[in-house]
């Protein structure tokens, strides 16, 4: 398989596009001299944005494009856009998303070698030259990109700073989080409180109840982290908590979202993006799963904690609760305990357990 020219296509979502990164790292491991481009969309570019192993960010304008047939200019901008990825002339294209898009725009890069997953969805694999048998479902997403890797020939990576934070990053962020009220040798929390899906929220109240036991018995200070949509969570968080949050989602890009995880003493989050942002740059991490099962989605390495609520219809992978409104109303989160969250996270932040700021840097 030629990989002179590959393009890698991830496009979404920021928790999947960091856990896909350690192909990137086998892939310039075993192949130093090859041009390569990932294809990502563009709201989340900036996660990628001066990696030191890229040579080509493809930015794809999801909501743009999302107009494709409804839209004369939608359609020529898309045309033009695959255009501009043939005349790249791609040797061989990793798929890693899975879904008919990028199945077919893979096919459509013209590419003579063309590689995806068996369990890829909505007929994407008609798009393939070869197809990567996965064993069974219950496999963590960094095996299941790993596995495809090894397919090709790719040796596993010697390295392990698949998300490279640079020190400018990490002064740029101490200086803002000093700016926010963050004294000198407190430790930090990072929080992530919101998720993509209502049913992995763990009750905010019950965040601001940890955070607060964490501050008054370590002296930890909490920043809260997130979109735009995690900024009405972290406002509840905010006025229930005594222990004065710092409150920046929707108020950081995505390299300083990194940064500022990277510098965190222990990051307490739901099943969310930016926890395996926290598990590539080598924050321990406590989170709290519901509907949806650590096996496969779970913070990847060793150092962490997966408190998983106690329901029997978890996991159940549903955006909505099968109980809503009733009594068992998403039980699987609210039997999980401020006070049994508290414990793992006093235990991340015990001072054995202190090896200063997480030193994946560039």
């Amino acid at each position: 398989m030629d990989f002179s020219r590959t393009l890698i296509i991830k496009p979404s979502s920021l928790g999947d596009v960091v856990q896909a990164l350690p192909v990137l790292t086998a892939l310039r491991e075993s192949h130093p001299k090859a041009r390569i481009a990932w294809l990502v969309n563009e709201s989340l570019a900036g996660i990628l944005e001066g990696h030191p192993r890229l040579d080509e960010i493809i930015a794809f304008p999801r909501r743009r494009f999302g107009r494709i047939g409804r839209s004369l200019g939608a359609t020529a901008e898309f045309l033009a856009f695959v255009e501009s990825l043939r005349q790249r002339k791609f040797t061989t294209v990793l798929d890693l998303q899975g879904l008919f898009r990028s199945g077919f725009i893979a096919s459509a890069t013209g590419a003579p070698s063309r590689v995806g997953l068996s369990t890829a969805r909505e007929l994407a694999p008609l798009f393939y030259t070869d197809k990567v048998d996965v064993p069974g479902r219950d496999m963590h997403a960094v095996d299941r990109y790993m596995m495809l890797a090894r397919h090709v020939g790719l040796a596993d990576p010697k390295a392990t700073d698949h998300l490279p934070v640079t020190g400018e990053s990490r002064a740029a962020v101490r200086r803002r989080l000093a700016e926010a009220g963050l004294q000198a040798g407190e430790p930090l929390v990072a929080v992530s409180a919101h998720a993509r899906w209502p049913t992995k929220e763990w009750p905010a109240e019950r965040f601001a109840e940890v955070l607060d036991r964490a501050h008054a018995e370590t002296g930890a200070r909490a920043v809260l982290l997130g979109s735009a949509a995690a900024a009405a969570g972290a406002r509840t968080i905010t006025q229930a908590s005594r222990a004065r949050p710092i409150d920046l989602t929707n108020r950081t890009t995505l390299q300083e979202l990194v940064a500022i995880i990277a510098e965190a003493r222990a990051m307490l989050t739901n099943d969310s993006g930016p926890m395996h942002v926290a598990a590539a740059v080598g924050t321990p991490v406590v989170a709290v799963f519901g509907p949806t099962n650590a096996v496969r989605t779970g913070p990847y390495g060793p150092g962490h904690c997966v408190i998983a609520g106690r329901a029997p219809c978890s996991p159940c992978y549903r955006r909505d609760c099968l109980y809503a409104g009733g009594p068992r109303a998403m039980e699987c989160l609210t039997s999980v305990t401020s006070e049994e969250v508290a414990r793992h996270l006093l235990e991340a932040l015990a001072p054995e357990n202190d090896q200063g700021p997480s030193t994946n840097a560039q």
